[in-house]
């Protein structure tokens, strides 16, 4: 099910390329639909929403009323997992609130503010699945940043309504406005704007191909978050992991998509084939076998390496989205990981605490992007802006370096601009 490979015979370039870009294929059929929600707004929401969702939608604005219900409709202990999760998130999320500064020299201020978003789409997958992680993950954060209005598009289900547990978490969130349309329509929707649904200013959050083409192909006209591909993790292990623990992981990340990425890389020829029994054995009773069986035979594999040094110098070239360090002293290794979305320490941290409850945002760069790329934050729902000011006195003292400059440049009326406050070159 899952190969064994000696650190000799692994290929790092096929396993780091990335498919997430390939995106050629979508565009076109994407392009159009985006055309048509510019030129038609509503009404071709109207029938994109009947052909790709099944569901007829009259107001595609979700009501107080529905979301009253929803709450009502929820299990009361999942609502307090969700109220938990919102606390944990946001306490983790408050500290990277980040302040303006000013500078004072001799005459001359500058400074820089940081300013929230005015508007922010959210995008959800739903329809057959509910994701109300993925609205914590994602509103939290602009909340913190201060964003004024939130809006949350997510797809219908075929009677129209929106699954319980996400409208739950828009209430508990505080989300300002949600709307029933789902796929590219509702990305173009987000950055044009419509009769019903308002133009935002950014979008974020997941979806399937068609959303992650359609996020590409409005980048410009709003900003995005990141085009994120398939989901991986990768896990460094030594002696003392848990082969169960380690193939529970595993599994837990195959089971998203059959593109979905799960490697082990271990020092302990011992652990790499207890912990392909274990997947082996484990795989037989879960529910999304199919899945999980062709994720693993396309893109998992288990990796002996000599010692930890190689273990992390694999992952490093790898930049996993997820990566776990299921080894005695995770913290001392810890410093030596530069490339990574985010770091789970020790036996007893399962990356999918991350995805739920910790605290640490689950919106992550996957596909290698961890190399340059960072978790969802609350930077992202901010802009910066600076700011100048110079005295007459101050202005005087650099006059003639800012001419010389200009002039350097071949950009005389630039020099100009100096030379009749008084420059003397």
């Amino acid at each position: 099910m899952i190969k064994i490979l000696p650190e000799s015979e692994v290929d790092l370039a096929q396993i780091t390329t990335s498919t997430s870009g390939n995106t050629a294929e979508y565009t076109q059929v994407v392009q159009t639909i985006i055309e048509d929600i510019q030129e038609n707004g509503d009404a071709a929401l109207t029938e994109y929403t009947k052909k790709f969702d099944g569901a007829v939608i009259s107001d595609f604005k979700v009501t107080k009323a529905e979301i009253k219900a929803a709450m009502t409709a929820c299990d009361p202990a999942f609502l307090t997992v969700l109220k938990k999760a919102q606390q944990n998130i946001a306490a983790f999320h408050e500290k990277q609130k980040e302040n303006g500064f000013m500078l004072e020299k001799e005459g001359a201020v500058m400074g820089q503010r940081v300013i929230p978003l005015a508007k922010v789409g959210v995008y959800v997958p739903g329809g057959t699945a509910a994701y109300p992680s993925t609205v914590l993950m994602n509103v939290i954060p602009a909340k913190i940043a201060g964003v004024k209005k939130i809006v949350l598009v997510t797809p219908p289900q075929k009677d129209g309504t929106i699954a319980p547990a996400i409208l739950a978490a828009a209430k508990i969130c505080g989300v300002d406005e949600i709307y029933k349309v789902g796929g590219a329509q509702a990305v173009a929707a987000l950055a044009y704007g419509t009769k019903t649904i308002p133009a935002v200013d950014k979008i974020t959050g997941p979806g399937n191909i068609y959303v992650a083409t359609a996020k590409r192909l409005v980048y410009g006209q709003v900003d995005i978050d990141m085009i994120a591909g398939p989901s991986d993790v990768l896990i460094v292990a030594d002696e003392s992991a848990k082969p169960n623990f380690l193939a529970a992981d595993l599994l837990a990340q195959a089971e998203h998509d059959v593109n979905a990425q799960a490697i082990l890389v271990t020092t302990s020829n011992e652990i790499a084939h207890a912990t392909a029994k274990e997947i082996k054995k484990q795989t037989a009773t879960a529910p999304r076998k199919e899945i999980i069986t062709a994720s693993l035979a396309n893109k998992g594999c288990i990796i002996v390496v000599s010692d930890l040094t190689a273990a992390l110098a694999i992952a490093n070239e790898v930049a996993p989205e997820h990566l776990e360090l299921c080894i005695k002293e995770p913290f001392a290794a810890l410093g030596a990981i530069t490339n990574a979305g985010s770091v789970f320490l020790g036996n007893n941290t399962p990356e999918v605490l991350g995805d739920y409850l910790a605290g640490p945002n689950h919106t992550l760069p996957t596909e290698g992007t961890a190399r340059f790329y960072s978790p969802l934050s609350v930077a992202d729902f901010q802009k910066r802006s600076s700011y100048l000011y110079y005295g007459e006195s101050a202005l005087q003292a650099v006059c003639d370096d800012v001419i010389l400059f200009a002039e350097t440049e071949m950009l005389f009326a630039h020099a100009n601009s100096m030379k009749v406050r008084g420059g003397s070159r």
